[in-house]
């Protein structure tokens, strides 16, 4: 791979089809083409704090992210060297001790509820998505993920929405939404807005090939 690779971030609040916006995306390119990086993987290390505290974990804040960790891993990718990301398991609420090596690729999509409140991160993509769905349907899939992904129990994932997902994503999120130049309401259905993505990111590489063959 020759020359910077280009990043595409991908925001908008818990349960709003980011990663089916981005899965969409993916698959009109090849594997070797496209990097997906999810915040969520980002998540502060916890392994210091007793179990129960690391219970009282707000996912929905922004402290709760290790963004220095994150923009290392961005940069070394930029730069075209590989990384070993890490894993987080939700079920002891610390990250684990696996790490996933990758490898960089011509396109990287930065996909979080939170990716456009960091200056530093909105500084190094070149396209900023945010994916906006009704709060109705983010709960609902929220209460699904929880429940079937991560072990939760309904009272449990309400009592969270109410008190930290809502309020940090009014607080947080949504005021995020005014640095996105792309908008897709109704995340991975609007097939629309994802043929025209697909189609943005087809153009930009076309002409980074094109570059990377002028300097070669």
């Amino acid at each position: 791979m020759k020359g910077k690779p280009v990043v595409i971030g991908v925001a908008g609040g818990s349960g709003s089809g980011k990663t089916s916006v981005t899965r969409s995306i993916c698959q009109r390119f090849t594997d070797k083409t496209i990097l997906v990086i999810e915040q969520d993987y980002y998540y502060k290390d916890q392994s210091h704090l007793p179990f129960e505290e690391r219970l009282n974990t707000n996912y929905d804040h922004p402290l709760a992210f290790d963004n220095d960790l994150l923009m290392k891993h961005l940069h070394d990718l930029l730069n075209n060297k590989p990384i070993n990301k890490p894993v987080y398991d939700y079920k002891v609420h610390t990250r684990s001790d696996e790490v996933i090596t990758v490898e960089p690729k011509d396109v990287i999509i930065l996909e979080g509820i939170l990716i456009l409140e960091d200056p530093r991160l909105v500084d190094l993509m070149d396209i900023k998505v945010f994916v906006d769905t009704d709060a109705d349907i983010r709960i609902i899939r929220r209460l699904q993920r929880d429940i079937k992904e991560r072990g939760r129990t309904l009272d449990s994932v309400i009592d969270q929405y109410l008190h930290e997902v809502r309020p940090s994503h009014l607080q947080f999120i949504e005021p995020t939404k005014r640095y996105a130049d792309i908008i897709i309401p109704e995340g991975g259905e609007n097939h629309v807005a994802i043929d025209i993505m697909a189609s943005k990111v087809e153009s930009i590489l076309s002409k980074k090939h094109e570059n990377d063959e002028e300097i070669s």
